[in-house]
Order: structure tokens, then sequence, then C-alpha cells
């Protein structure tokens, strides 16, 4: 395996966290990344945020431009984890999440049909008809082989405040499944909510959801957890029902897992960090001068059929750094872009969310 750093997006003044990317091919050969970009004096989860867009010719990356900011005289706050994706019709699509003031948010689906020029209108894929915060991970929308688009969502619960309104989230998340069956146009929500098995003792429930489809059809959903391990959970009749979840293969700290299928040549590949977080993985002289979740090292690891992998190998392995968030676009059979949030103490920065890395990688 041949690793290549191309490009990082790092914090500036004005501009404390780049973060949570996605590519799309587009016609003129070009490959647009587009990115949470936040503006402003925080880094936070819930700060100000835009989705902002760069362009790479194989050779440089253009500079910066806005693509999606929160809408001026409403109460949206931030726009954030970002999905890409080239719909049956032909059009580019952006998909993001919008939060609102409060503790509640949803999830958005725009066109282009001048690769990423101007925008559509937007089309809600995941709308708050329960109270609560809906949380899509970045580059987590999937085309299916019958035609349908999919996504998953996580739903933190809110609770009530003083006076009557909510005032914050559950930690414990719960999952549902979202497809289209018009290429976009409406959206159903497919399953009830899923959630840990009762004696799963969590403070994260299933948090982050990814899905991808196996070569039998079958469906097979993923989830971050602080239990040591990512869950899994597995659908045989398109998304309706799904299976109780159990601990996956995939060890880990309450950091996200990506799986994606390559089209050139039907090999699954997966992204994470392998080590789960405990209160003695690090010594007192070792633990890193950042926050990091313990989201180091960052491993690739491939699979014929997307269910049993081979040995993972380290992409990076700063101690100092945390690695997380990946995005994955192929380019051919052997080769890929990968993006990830590569925040790092040894670069100066605040924490491992604040920069976004990009690399190329020959397999």
């Amino acid at each position: 395996m041949t690793f290549i750093p191309l490009t990082d997006i790092a914090p500036r003044m004005g501009n404390p966290r780049n973060s949570e990317g996605a590519f799309l091919a587009l016609r003129d050969g070009r490959t647009a990344f587009l990115y949470s970009r936040y503006a402003g004096g925080s880094a936070d989860d819930h700060a100000y945020a835009e989705i902002a867009v760069i362009f790479w010719d194989g050779r440089t990356f253009t500079e910066p431009r806005v693509l999606v900011r929160p809408e001026p005289g409403t109460d949206e706050t931030n726009c954030m984890s970002v999905s890409a994706a080239r719909m049956h019709d032909g059009s580019a699509a952006v998909f993001y999440l919008v939060k609102h003031r409060g503790v509640s948010s949803e999830y958005i689906l725009r066109r282009s049909a001048d690769e990423f020029g101007t925008l559509g209108e937007p089309v809600r894929v995941v709308s708050p008809n329960y109270p609560g915060y809906y949380v899509v991970n970045n580059d987590r929308v999937v085309a299916l082989s019958d035609g349908r688009w999919m996504t998953a969502a996580a739903l933190h619960p809110s609770a009530m405040g003083y006076h009557g309104q909510p005032d914050r989230v559950d930690g414990r998340s719960k999952a549902a499944f979202y497809a289209s069956s018009d290429d976009g146009r409406t959206w159903e929500q497919l399953s009830d909510f899923i959630a840990l098995p009762g004696g799963a003792h969590s403070s994260s429930g299933l948090q982050e959801p990814g899905l991808c489809e196996l070569p039998n059809g079958t469906l097979y959903a993923y989830f971050r957890t602080d239990l040591g391990r990512h869950y899994e959970s597995f659908s045989h009749d398109g998304g309706r029902t799904w299976t109780i979840p159990q601990p996956s293969a995939f060890t880990a700290p309450c950091s996200p897992l990506l799986i994606k299928k390559n089209p050139f040549d039907g090999k699954y590949y997966a992204v994470w960090n392998p080590i789960p977080e405990t209160p003695h993985r690090w010594h007192w002289t070792q633990k890193p001068p950042i926050w990091t979740g313990g989201r180091t090292p960052l491993v690739i690891a491939v699979s014929d059929d997307g269910l049993h992998f081979g040995a993972p190998e380290i992409l990076e392995d700063d101690p100092t750094a945390g690695y997380c968030y990946p995005a994955i676009h192929f380019t051919g059979p052997g080769e890929l872009l990968l993006s990830y949030c590569a925040g790092s103490g040894t670069l100066g920065d605040e924490m491992c969310l604040v920069r976004t890395r990009i690399a190329k990688i020959a397999l």
C-alpha cells in the first residue's frame, strides 16, 4: 500500500475547524470535496458552520468556496456532516445536517444541475417527527442495487428543562433507516427505531450509524458505541426490519467506522480506529496534549464479502493526534482518495476535529 498525503485543510483565524467531508467525481474530470467549515471563534459541534467545497484536478486543490450556509432570518445555526452523490438523473447532490437553535436538527438534500455551481430547493430526508436531535454522519448516503437511496440516522431524544421546553438531549441514541424510491425526491422512514439490547450498560446507545449492501442483497448496519467495539445489525427485507444489534468484530473507542464498496472491483474497504479507549490506555506521561478520544491509530482493511476483513494496515498513528470521520472515494480498482479529521497536538491544534487531511492510497 502506498499512502500519499495530498493536503491539509487547517484551522486558521476566523475558521477554527474544518471537518467531516465527502467526495464526488465531476463530469469535467475533477473531484469535488465538500466539508464542514466553521466560521467564527468556536470549533464546538454546535457553533456556526457552513458547507464548503474545493476542487481537485489531479495536481492541485482550489481555494474553498462556501456552498451552503444556515438560512438567514431562521433558527438555523449550523450546517455540517455532508454526503455527496451522483443521482440517477445525473444531477450532483449534497446532503447535510441542519441544526436549529435549541436541540433539534434535520437532514437535507439539495440537487445541482451545474456541478455545484448553484443548488436547488431543499428536500427533507430526515425530518424531526420525534422530539430530539438527529445525527447523520458524513459520507453516509448509499445507492442500493434496486435503485433506491438509503441512509441511517441516530436519534438522541430530547429532555425537558425547568421551563417545560427541551433544552438538552440524551447521549444514548437509537437508530432508524430512511429510503427514497424516486431518486431522492421523497423519503420515508423505513424502520422502527432500534436500540441496544436492554442488558447493555452504555452511555452512548447506537450512535452514528452507517450501512452497506452485501453481495446477496442483505443490508448491513454498524453503530458506534462506548462498549469497546462497534455493534452490527442485518436486514433481509430491504431495511424495514433489523436483527437485534450485537457486538461486531470491529473493536474501537467511541469513534465512527466507515465501510464502502468499491464499484470498480466489488471489494469492501473499512476505515476505523481499532484500539478501545479505556481508563488505563494512557499513562499520564503519555496522554495526548489535546482531546483525541483515543482515535489513533487509523487503519484500513479489505474484504471480498463485506463481513470478513483481512488484517488492518496502519495509515496514521501519531500518539498526539486523533483520526476520525473518514470519507472514501474510489478512483479505480486499486486506488482511492481518503479524507479524515487529523488534528494533532504536535501541529498545535485545539483538538482532533479541527483539521481535515486528504490522502491518496494505492492498494
